[in-house]
């Protein structure tokens, strides 16, 4: 859940916004004069953004995951169960 806060009370309560910023994952926009400044998310949730956005930008590995998922509605596929037995391993 996102909230907004103004700074003020950001630095007041930081200690608090962190712990539930990584436990939680709520993210914060913080304002300075009304306006927003800038936001407090966990490491891991920052992270994950930056990958996805890497995976956006890649139009090669966009272009493969469509044909990817095309195939899969096409019901060109072998699943795990198939792939173990053409492959004729036990797992």
């Amino acid at each position: 859940m996102t909230k907004t806060l103004p700074i003020t009370e950001a630095r007041a309560n930081l200690t608090s916004l962190v712990d539930r910023a990584t436990r939680l994952l709520d993210e914060y926009i913080i304002t300075v004069n009304g306006k927003p400044a800038a936001v407090l998310m966990s490491a891991e949730e920052l992270e994950s953004l930056k990958e996805t956005n890497e995976i956006l930008a890649d139009t090669e590995l966009m272009k493969a995951i469509k044909e990817g998922e095309d195939d899969i509605k096409a019901g060109r596929y072998v699943s795990f169960e198939q792939l173990k037995k053409e492959l004729n391993i036990n797992v």
